[in-house]
């Protein structure tokens, strides 16, 4: 059995601008930037996001899709609703974190694929706290269950959303890093807790490149398959270095790539003899035609919105990434 899994920065998904559903709190960091923002163009962005999720998976959409920065579970469930052309069983696992700027991670998920691992009839998810002075989104760990095989195979996915290079990359270093470091650490609980043989997959935007140590020293992300695999220490395996030497990216800052959006597979998703196991070669940046701006460096066709330009025929300033997983 084969899924499709994918995750995608959908580019400040906001509610509206007088929305009932944001604090006051919130409604002050961010009043300015969500004028203007109203059911109109929150319909339009949604409309855009889901012209291409329902191209993803050869027309059939994602079997997880990993979401992130989008304001509430509210923006998401009208996603979901769009989504209902694809005619499966999306259900949301949403993570309200405390982020100034009240943006979270989230996964949507199809309900007749997964189910969400209960314990004294509580769901596992888990919200990891990124500790730093100022709030930042959470690190979201939902234990799913596959209900293909009769023994449920668990399946860790964490969603990451890691402070972002405002301020300048090297100033802003430190945050990322302790976002790495917690990211490990609880990687490393998971497999205290549940095995060493757990399947673990960490996808999001990192706001950093496979190379920075923030991945490489901190989350413990690498690039060679047999230092994860034969390894004593928790490592991931990063999978989006093969798309690197091709000088493909997710994202463009400037025309200058980026490869933020990034995929993470831990020992027990690469050996053979795993119950889940990372479809090598799978992983992809979906760049449909329709999201390219015209020119020569392959940049997204951002929507806009948040104090910027808005354009209609756009989609997000990030590319989806997808990769597919095998249950043996």
């Amino acid at each position: 059995m084969d899924y499709y899994v994918t995750f995608w920065n959908l580019e400040n998904l906001f509610d509206i601008e007088h929305s009932p559903r944001r604090t006051e709190k919130l409604q002050r960091a961010i009043g300015s930037d969500v004028k203007g923002w109203g059911p109109i163009e929150l319909d339009s962005k949604l409309e855009q996001l889901n012209r291409i999720i329902v191209q993803l998976n050869a027309g059939n959409g994602p079997d997880i899709l990993g979401v992130c920065e989008v304001e509430n579970a509210h923006v998401l469930n009208l996603l979901i609703d769009k989504m209902g052309v694809l005619n499966r069983n999306y259900a949301l696992v949403h993570d309200d974190s405390d982020d100034r700027r009240g943006i979270d991670v989230a996964f949507i998920y199809d309900a007749d694929l997964f189910t969400i691992e209960e314990e004294n009839g509580e769901p596992k998810v888990f919200d990891h706290f990124v500790l730093r002075r100022t709030a930042t989104r959470d690190i979201l760990q939902v234990n799913f269950l596959t209900t293909h095989s009769q023994g449920q195979q668990r399946l860790v996915l964490i969603a990451n959303h890691w402070p972002s290079r405002s301020g300048g990359q090297y100033e802003s270093n430190g945050y990322r890093q302790i976002a790495g470091e917690t990211l490990s650490y609880f990687h490393q609980r998971i497999r205290e807790v549940h095995g060493d043989d757990t399947p673990v997959l960490a996808m999001g935007d990192f706001n950093d490149e496979p190379f920075n140590e923030s991945l490489t020293r901190f989350a413990l992300a690498l690039r060679s398959r047999a230092r994860v695999v034969r390894g004593r220490i928790p490592y991931f395996l990063n999978l989006m270095w093969p798309l690197m030497d091709y000088g493909t990216a997710s994202f463009y800052f400037g025309n200058q790539p980026n490869m933020l959006d990034q995929f993470l597979a831990n020992e027990n998703m690469l050996k053979q003899n795993s119950t889940i196991n990372v479809v090598m070669d799978s992983v992809r940046i979906e760049q449909f035609p329709e999201m390219v701006k015209s020119g020569a460096y392959g940049v997204p066709k951002a929507f806009g919105g948040m104090g910027k330009t808005i354009d209609l025929n756009g989609f997000s300033d990030h590319y989806p990434i997808s990769v597919t997983l095998r249950e043996s």
